[in-house]
């Protein structure tokens, strides 16, 4: 609509105060997306953690890359893409995790076990002793 088709009332032109003419200011709404949802999360620090412990098979690396890719979906606002990236992160962390918890107990075990076995097969030794350390040499020499 240009000026010059608008007719103003005859007591109102456009650079006078007309009370009149003006009409209150209507509301305006602004869609910001799906705001109930919570956004995916990316598990960054968890993948840190994991990455820089053991890293079994580079399973906690694996995961920081998805947490970073998920962090970049979810600020450019690509949600499905961010879900679907966190929810791999969070899969090679729990793997990763459950490797950097295994593998320290099984080394454990190991050594108990073989403590008790050679305790109870050949006598006591006294590891600690003044032949301690070659008592225990033998042990692995044929």
């Amino acid at each position: 609509m240009d000026n010059h088709s608008y007719n103003f009332p005859s007591d109102c032109t456009p650079l006078t105060n007309c009370k009149s003419a003006r009409k209150p200011a209507g509301s305006t709404v602004v869609n910001m997306g799906n705001t109930g949802k919570n956004p995916p999360r990316d598990y960054l620090i968890w993948s840190l953690c994991n990455t820089l412990y053991v890293n079994f098979c580079c399973l906690g690396f694996m995961a920081l890359i998805y947490s970073i890719k998920a962090r970049d979906q979810k600020t450019q606002g690509n949600l499905q893409l961010a879900q679907e990236c966190s929810d791999k992160a969070k899969w090679y962390n729990i793997l990763a995790a459950g490797w950097n918890l295994l593998i320290p107990l099984l080394a454990i075990v190991l050594l108990v076990l073989l403590l008790v076995h050679l305790g109870s097969s050949q006598g006591s030794f006294d590891f600690l002793g003044e032949d301690g350390f070659q008592n225990f040499m033998k042990l692995f020499s044929w």
